[in-house]
């Protein structure tokens, strides 16, 4: 199987039912490396739901984007349990300097399936949101993927 490239990869190897996530994560990360932007939720959403929608655990995911939305890097910066992930505005804003990204692109899922954003979601979402607005980076969206994917944005959550 050819390797993921670095900017897009996931740390987790890939065995039976992971396989397949792997290689249409890499399909979808080379469609937007073509893309080179992100220009809607839906151009995100597809890449991170391959990513994300098979974990049996929460993880939490951002998409760094320059000032034109091209795509720097896309991290999973935390990883909790079946029914939670602890998120620390900290560390997301460190991750953000040290990319020198203009925008992100926040992205969790539900183990569960249920993509309905909780108050905790909607909350965090602010939260970061008002972190990363001190140091200059715009917070385009938070999807979250479960059977569906929900963008908070286009719910007028943001």
């Amino acid at each position: 199987m050819p390797s993921i490239p670095s900017s897009l990869s996931s740390t987790c190897r890939p065995i039976g039912e992971h396989a397949i996530l792997a290689a249409a994560e890499l399909i979808l990360s080379k469609k937007l490396k073509r893309l080179g932007k992100i220009n809607n939720p839906t151009d995100a959403a597809e890449f991170l739901r391959a990513r994300m929608g098979g974990l049996m655990h929460e993880e939490f995911h951002v998409m760094w984007l320059d000032n034109a939305h091209r795509i720097l890097d896309c991290q999973r910066l935390f990883t909790g349990t079946i029914d939670g992930a602890s998120v620390h505005p900290r560390e997301v804003v460190r991750a953000a300097l040290q990319i020198n990204a203009a925008a992100a692109i926040f992205a969790h899922n539900h183990p569960s399936g249920v993509a309905e954003p909780s108050s905790a979601d909607r909350t965090l979402t602010q939260e970061l949101r008002d972190a990363l607005r001190l140091v200059g980076v715009r917070v385009v969206d938070h999807l979250i993927i479960g059977a569906e994917c929900v963008s908070l944005a286009e719910r007028g959550l943001m």
